[in-house]
């Protein structure tokens, strides 16, 4: 599919005057160009101005929310179709080594457009995007740092229990 705009529809993307004018709301409308490689009736798939790899692409939901916290479940699933369908596509087209589905929810987990948006990256042995999780400290690594706070049996119990009381109806520990 060629790089081109998408039709306006009603309802799409975010024209208030209450804030600044979201880039993503723009190429969904075709207010604004998207090299697009995917569309359906929920989302919107396109290349990012600087990809990370070949193949990187960026799908996000038509109607404007600012990140994962804004989602409900009905979008929540038709946006995860439109991701594994570009997944998909991505492998076919590149068939890279690996592929990372990054979303980031906020400024502190480095979103830079407040447009919730799914980065499918295709990975590729030696490429430039490096390891997303930290080096240091890694389990089983003998080289490793000594072990974070928050890997110890203590701090993970307690973390995984605050998680377990705030999960709407509740999760069972799987080990007891």
């Amino acid at each position: 599919m060629a790089a081109r705009p998408v039709t306006d529809r009603p309802g799409e993307g975010r024209r208030r005057g209450d804030g600044p004018r979201c880039p993503f709301c723009d190429i969904v409308r075709g207010a604004a160009f998207g090299r697009i490689v995917h569309e359906d009736a929920d989302s919107v798939a396109f290349l990012p101005l600087r990809p990370a790899t070949d193949g990187h692409v960026l799908v996000v939901p038509r109607r404007h929310l600012r990140d994962l916290w804004d989602l409900d479940d009905t979008t929540a699933a038709a946006l995860s179709r439109s991701v594994l369908t570009v997944a998909r596509a991505v492998r076919a087209a590149f068939r890279p080594d690996g592929l990372n589905l990054v979303n980031s929810a906020g400024a502190a987990a480095t979103q830079t457009v407040m447009h919730l948006h799914v980065h499918v990256v295709p990975r590729f042995e030696g490429d430039r995007v490096g390891s997303f999780w930290p080096r240091s400290g890694s389990p089983g690594r003998p080289e490793a740092a000594p072990s974070p706070r928050e890997w110890e049996p203590g701090v993970l119990d307690r973390t995984a229990e605050r998680i377990r009381r705030a999960a709407p109806g509740g999760v069972r520990d799987a080990h007891g």
